[in-house]
């Protein structure tokens, strides 16, 4: 493995030092470059002769984009920071870096954080990671090293991710009511709007929405200022337990939607509330003329992260002979992007027009084995009628077959989180 490591301090005092240490015979690690800038680092990332960076927290364009781009190029990272400067190391982590060294902690330090991160980099599976393993590759009694290893998940909330195939089986009428009944059953809810191709929830409360919503909490996130305050300030308050996280209204703005900052965003929600439960892109296929390049950016790429992260995934179909096979695929290409993902199949806009809800959870259990976790009735009147006037069903529609089966969904929902 290599042992080279590059530096980006601006010439300040740590930097100076650290190099010169590591140009002694015999050092642990060789300096391959004291890079001027972070794109100087990821140029030299990519020829595979570095394992590992240690930067300032000053350095410019350092983000959640840089982070993501340099682990993936196999670089670990390391952020040194100014002693005194909580804000610093703070947006450090948010960044993603967990390695980090206080400017005056020494030489010994620096080279010690350097190991750890890139120990910490080679384990191929983050979330079987060995607190005990880690912590014993530190030095004992290492001044101003600090490494985030939790010993367990942090309680915190759940994220709910609705998504389905293409043809519109109604993944945002079942994500809006969903998240407007689980905040009526008294569980404080934020709903966000993360359809990359036009997301459309702020339609669906009446919204004129100029807000920056989700593209802005990926702004202040991918440059590690996002946090609790600054996501309650992006938000629309739409009742004591519901908050409404808007999303890009145009298409075209799906660059701003950054896959490396959405685990962020999402951490930052699962502070704010017990459940938050997310709209998703139809789309998650893989552009292959893209593929080979790790760089480029993918418009699909934050779907996938979302449902990554997820804790739960709702996948949408509609219950007629084209939404089934739609549905079926969709399943089967989940697996295929999304390996660890256990999905629950909520079909909806059942109606006995098209042929029995028996019939169709037949299918879905034939075609796929996933059994059917709930069932809602078609009610186009109730929808029309809500999307309408921009307003849920639990007002358009209070009484409706369809708000009463999203009511139990809320309520199944709500026990999961509970207990899970």
């Amino acid at each position: 493995m290599s042992q080279g490591l590059l530096t980006a301090g601006s010439g300040q005092g740590w930097e100076n030092e650290l190099v010169a240490a590591l140009d002694r015979p015999g050092s642990p690690m060789t300096v391959l470059r004291r890079c001027v800038d972070i794109g100087d680092v990821l140029a030299v990332a990519t020829t595979g002769q570095a394992a590992v960076a240690v930067v300032s927290a000053d350095l410019r364009r350092l983000d959640t984009d840089a982070v993501t781009r340099l682990r993936t190029s196999g670089v670990a990272v390391v952020g040194v920071h100014p002693a005194d400067d909580e804000n610093a190391r703070a947006r450090l982590r948010r960044i993603g870096i967990s390695a980090l060294v206080a400017a005056d902690a020494g030489v010994d330090a620096l080279v010690a954080a350097a190991r750890v991160a890139v120990a910490e980099l080679g384990d191929a599976e983050p979330s079987s990671r060995s607190a005990a393993n880690l912590r014993a590759a530190l030095p004992p009694a290492t001044p101003g090293l600090e490494v985030e290893i939790p010993d367990g998940p942090p309680a915190r909330g759940s994220v709910v991710a609705v998504w389905g195939p293409t043809g519109a089986p109604g993944r945002t009428t079942v994500a809006t009511n969903l998240a407007v009944e689980a905040s009526g059953l008294g569980v404080p809810t934020l709903l966000i709007d993360a359809d990359v191709y036009g997301g459309v929830i702020s339609s669906a409360f009446g919204l004129l929405d100029e807000s920056p919503g989700l593209a802005g909490a990926c702004r202040l996130a991918a440059a590690g200022s996002l946090d609790l305050g600054a996501l309650a300030g992006l938000c629309w308050s739409l009742g004591d337990d519901l908050r409404l996280l808007t999303g890009i209204a145009r298409a075209d703005r799906w660059p701003e939607v950054r896959p490396s900052a959405i685990p962020l965003v999402l951490d930052a929600a699962r502070e704010m509330a017990p459940l938050t439960i997310v709209d998703c892109a139809f789309a998650v296929e893989a552009d292959e003329e893209l593929s080979f390049d790790t760089r480029a950016p993918r418009r699909n790429g934050a779907t996938l992260t979302v449902l990554a992260e997820a804790d739960v995934l709702l996948v949408v179909g509609s219950c007629d002979p084209p939404g089934l096979e739609r549905l079926v695929r969709a399943l089967a290409e989940l697996r295929e992007v999304v390996p660890d993902a256990a999905p629950r199949v909520v079909l909806n806009r059942c109606r006995p027009s098209v042929g029995s809800t028996a019939e169709a959870q037949a299918a879905v259990r034939r075609f796929t084995g996933l059994d059917v976790s709930a069932r809602l009735p078609e009610d186009r009147a109730a929808t029309d009628r809500a999307w309408r006037r921009g307003v849920p069903l639990a007002d358009a529609a209070p009484r409706s077959a369809l708000r009463s089966a999203v009511v139990e969904l809320a309520r199944s929902m709500a026990q999961l989180i509970r207990t899970g």
